[in-house]
């Protein structure tokens, strides 16, 4: 009987090729880490240094933030502010900033973003809301009837004051331009905002609809459009071309829902935000004598009011 033949094994020469992977492997992952830990993130930084500071019995060395904002959809108090509170002291205080009260228009749009802020004295705020308020009764007062039967609506909040109109009394259909109605409006509304000091946002909404025409290939366009419209007949009755700036969101921020024609006529809209002027004087509107106000600091610098072009149709 034949014996069988012992096979030799067969030797691997591309062993080493699984450690040298391992290795490689491992290298990678520790320069991801280490590229992981060397990015700083200053302001959690920060916020845990003050911290630290205040459990050991120090006085922390910055201001704590107070985060204001709410981004939900519009319909359910779109970017509406939580209410401001002075951050707690720990230990002795740090000497209060100069005045300056030119930061309240800048702290009014961080508050309607969203951006964190901080706020060192409620006095400017508190005068604030006082010439906000009397110049939300001044637009009620002028246009009490469009008010009574809900084509237009004036909102307050803490540092701005918003005034809402039905874009179908102001445009028509596919359209940027102001009807001879529309421009009675308005000008009514102007000559309350006229001599004011305070900055005003003009903001252009539509529904979901869509639009493509040679003039308006889109809602953006429509919708930065009827904000613009809005705007140069407010400096056509006399408002400070400095002090305006317009928005358009188009479709993007619907108040209500499009599938229905109400909720594409809630959607159809233009908002005036009428912003905190600085030193303002709730008593004639205007703006106190310089030095007059109490100070207002925030964090990183002012954002500008810039115009963004944006979309929707009626």
């Amino acid at each position: 009987m034949a014996r069988s033949k012992r096979h030799e094994e067969h030797v691997n020469h591309e062993a080493w090729a699984i450690p040298y992977a391992d290795l490689l492997t491992l290298l990678l992952a520790f320069f991801v880490v280490m590229y992981a830990i060397s990015t700083l993130n200053e302001s959690k930084y920060r916020v845990l240094a003050d911290a630290l500071t205040a459990a050991f019995g120090g006085a922390p060395r910055t201001i704590s933030p107070v985060q204001v904002g709410n981004h939900q959809l519009q319909g359910s108090d779109y970017d509406r502010p939580s209410p401001i509170k002075s951050g707690a002291k720990h230990g002795p205080s740090a000497p209060s900033p100069a005045p300056n009260p030119t930061l309240l228009p800048s702290l009014a749009s961080h508050l309607r973003t969203g951006q964190p802020i901080e706020v060192t004295s409620r006095a400017a705020v508190q005068r604030a809301q006082r010439q906000l308020g009397h110049i939300a009764a001044r637009i009620e007062d002028a246009l009490a009837p469009l008010v009574d039967a809900r084509l237009i609506t004036v909102k307050r909040a803490e540092l701005w004051l918003e005034v809402e109109i039905n874009s179908d009394i102001l445009f028509d259909t596919g359209s940027a331009a102001l009807d001879r109605s529309a421009r009675e409006v308005l000008s009514r509304l102007a000559a309350v905002l006229r001599d004011t000091p305070n900055p005003v946002r003009v903001e252009g909404y539509t529904d979901d609809r869509p639009i493509a025409t040679a003039q308006f290939p889109s809602n953006w366009e429509l919708s930065a459009a009827r904000a613009a419209s809005v705007v140069h007949l407010f400096v056509d009755r006399g408002l400070a071309p400095q002090r305006l700036a317009m928005v358009g969101y188009g479709e993007y921020r619907p108040r209500a829902d499009n599938l229905t024609e109400e909720g594409r006529n809630r959607n159809r809209r233009v908002v005036l935000v009428v912003l905190a002027a600085p030193g303002a004087d709730a008593d004639a509107g205007h703006a106190v004598k310089p030095g007059a106000s109490a100070p207002i600091s925030q964090a990183g610098p002012a954002p500008g009011a810039s115009a963004a072009a944006g979309g929707g149709n009626p």
